[in-house]
């Protein structure tokens, strides 16, 4: 094919694979020291600070991931418990968000505010304890339950518990799922929900995660909407659409734009990567670390 025909994605997807490729079929099961040497450091801007969810990475320990982060300029680790603090920091990375209460079984329905805040609060205090920065809260499915009546129950939730994370200095981040394609039923599926809650909150320790997978499958015009809502989102997901695999050409999201756009906002928090890769680890979290160091 004439080098002057390839699109922009197509050149950046060769440079990520090159510098992947001479490791990525060693590196899956083993942790050699001197593979893990040859990895290239491939966000360096500092524009965005870059995460990576744990639970994407199955073939790989916690402490095989921190390394591969480490190595590629990834600054964090996203949705583990405390007992994966310890691992974490040993690698000098944090972890930018901490997993709390049930995802179905959330904050719109109120027999479970109980339980939930429960989780919340022995969340943030071993958060705040490790001097991390956000726990993950859900508005659980609708069963029934009117999106007005949802948010008056998750916000009657909250500011149950919201004075005791700005006291630990730990913001709660609502996160924004489909539901019409992974989470069907989940209330939470469209940012105004969300920003109303925001607001009637009103503190800067409750905001959202928006996960960018989901809000292309619900509603789209994702650039406009975190210009729009900047102030209301406290941490960023990234993710392939459709499936939900690597952010390369495959799939229609452009992922240095979103970024881009992202940093214009003067967002300081993290961006975690929660995709799932279909081919190589290696070769995908490297693209999509270099394309997002913008």
């Amino acid at each position: 094919m004439d080098s002057n025909n390839l699109s922009r994605r197509s050149l950046m997807q060769k440079t990520s694979l090159i510098a992947a490729g001479a490791v990525a079929s060693h590196l899956v099961g083993r942790t050699d020291a001197m593979e893990l040497e040859k990895i290239e450091c491939v966000a360096t801007k500092g524009r965005i600070n870059q995460a990576v969810s744990r639970w994407c990475y199955g073939k790989w320990s916690l402490d095989q991931l921190c390394e591969v982060s480490k190595r590629l300029g990834i600054k964090a680790i996203d949705l583990l418990g405390p007992g994966d603090f310890a691992t974490v920091k040993k690698h000098g990375l944090v972890c930018s968000v901490v997993n709390s209460h049930s995802l179905p079984n959330g904050l719109a329905d109120k027999k479970f505010h109980t339980e939930c805040l429960a989780k919340l609060r022995e969340a943030i205090d071993a958060t705040s304890d490790a001097g991390f920065p956000n726990v993950i809260s859900f508005s659980g499915n609708r069963r029934g339950i009117p999106d007005d009546v949802g948010i008056d129950n998750a916000v009657e939730a909250l500011k149950k518990i919201v004075g005791h994370a700005e006291k630990k200095k730990v913001t709660i981040v609502l996160e924004y799922l489909n539901s019409k394609v992974n989470h069907p039923d989940y209330m939470f599926d469209n940012m105004r929900w969300g920003v109303e809650v925001c607001k009637r909150i009103g503190s800067d320790r409750v905001k959202i995660l928006y996960d960018i997978y989901h809000a292309q499958i619900m509603e789209g015009d994702v650039i406009r909407t975190l210009q729009t809502n900047k102030d209301y989102i406290g941490h960023y997901h990234t993710g392939g659409n459709p499936g939900r695999n690597e952010i390369d050409d495959t799939q229609e999201l452009y992922y240095p734009a979103i970024m881009k756009a992202i940093a214009k906002t003067g967002y300081a928090g993290y961006v975690a990567h929660e995709f799932v890769p279909k081919g190589d680890p290696l070769k995908g979290l490297t693209y999509a670390a270099r394309i997002c160091d913008v």
